[in-house]
């Protein structure tokens, strides 16, 4: 018999929002056609159908044979709001349709393994059956076809065998892949990330896309001082998390005469830490003029001297817009685990330096008393130096 493949797409959060399921659903649904789309697939060239709990991804009539449903996993892998994805057939209702593709798609799966366990799930309570019943029938199936050469283990099986009972249809799959999770991207406002070269800022990116915040980046230069390479590299990144974040919009800024004006007036050991303060205020700048709703940075706390406690108070002081630090309590091998897992990881290693390592002290302030920071800050134009930065400010769109 023709079988058709699909995609269970399962919810994770989504499915706890009762009367407001409906709006994250549309929004979900349209990250996936986003995905697909860059992925190479034509609007034309798939369907998804809603049900209960989870979207159902099949491909049109007559792409069967153009695409491979497998490939879809790996787009749909990276949109948040998926849970999980099964790669599975879909089958009439009637039991002795469902026993039928067992034998034909189910079977050869498991030539060759010593155990398997069937788990049934019925979200159709009209269904004569009930799952224990159902299982009981496709186990049976599978006995009598590897001629009991196969044991039944449901504790700890080779293979698992899951059929699905739905409004619909019925789905056979054994194959379960894990979904990004977190909330679909867009749901949760929209975030300026302080993008750098670094390892950490783009992890940062990352985890609040994760909870529903659509993305810009914003990298600061120091040409000539760093390397054309250190930015295309930044713009590499924002790449890689494009693939989770959806599109982003990359905007760049040189520092390079805030930075030449602090290292002629300023102390030496509080470079770093104004040089940080002209950055959050020019990101905050443009970020209250372009409606973003906050400031994402990839600080750690106690990972360098510019992010002890007293270090970032200091720099945010004069920031009114919230500013979000989701790796503020990981340690660094645990950001390091997820830029590995993202992808990132082997671009943040690259040798180019970024604008925090230009006129970097030698004995840097690790509790900096107010007071003091402003009595070095007031040497400078403050307003005037960075309204000479935010007018230069360069956009590049949709990485």
């Amino acid at each position: 018999m023709t079988l058709e493949k699909v995609l269970l797409l399962k919810y994770g959060e989504i499915a706890l929002k009762g009367l407001n399921r409906a709006k994250f659903e549309k929004l979900l649904e349209s990250n996936i056609k986003t995905a697909l789309k860059n992925y190479g697939y034509n609007y034309s060239d798939f369907h998804i159908e809603k049900e209960q709990s989870i979207m159902i991804f099949s491909l049109n009539r007559g792409n069967q044979n153009i695409y491979d449903i497998e490939d879809a996993v790996k787009a749909l892998g990276k949109v948040f709001g998926i849970a999980a994805i099964n790669l599975a057939v879909k089958t009439e209702k009637n039991i002795d349709v469902i026993k039928a593709a067992v034998r034909d798609y189910v079977s050869p799966l498991i030539s060759g393994k010593k155990s398997f366990a069937v788990e049934a799930k019925r979200s159709d309570k009209t269904y004569p059956l009930k799952s224990p019943e159902i299982a009981a029938e496709i186990g049976d199936v599978l006995y009598e076809m590897h001629n009991g050469g196969i044991k039944v283990d449901l504790s700890n099986p080779e293979i698992k065998v899951t059929v699905e009972i739905r409004e619909s249809d019925a789905f056979l799959y054994t194959e379960k892949y894990r979904g990004a999770g977190g909330m679909p991207v867009g749901s949760n406002g929209k975030g300026l990330l302080l993008l750098s070269g670094g390892i950490d800022s783009p992890a940062a990116g990352y985890m609040m896309a994760r909870r529903g915040m659509s993305i810009s980046a914003l990298h600061f230069t120091s040409e000539p001082y760093t390397s054309p390479r250190s930015k295309e590299k930044v713009i590499r990144l924002a790449k890689i998390i494009s693939g989770y974040c959806g599109n982003i919009d990359f905007y760049s800024v040189s520092l390079t005469e805030i930075q030449e004006q602090i290292k002629k007036n300023c102390n030496q050991d509080y470079h770093t830490l104004i040089l940080r303060r002209f950055m959050m205020q020019l990101a905050e700048k443009f970020a209250v003029e372009n409606k973003f709703d906050c400031i994402i940075t990839g600080e750690s706390l106690g990972q360098v001297a510019s992010q002890t406690i007293e270090a970032i108070a200091v720099t945010g002081d004069r920031i009114k817009l919230p500013v979000f630090r989701p790796c503020i309590g990981l340690d660094k091998y645990q950001i390091i685990d997820i830029a590995r897992e993202i992808g990132t990881y082997d671009t943040s290693i690259e040798p180019y330096d970024d604008c925090c390592t230009v006129f970097t002290p030698r004995h840097p302030v690790t509790k900096p008393k107010l007071h003091a920071v402003f009595a070095e800050e007031n040497k400078l134009e403050r307003e005037l130096l960075i309204a000479g930065a935010h007018k230069n400010i360069e956009k590049q769109n949709n990485l």
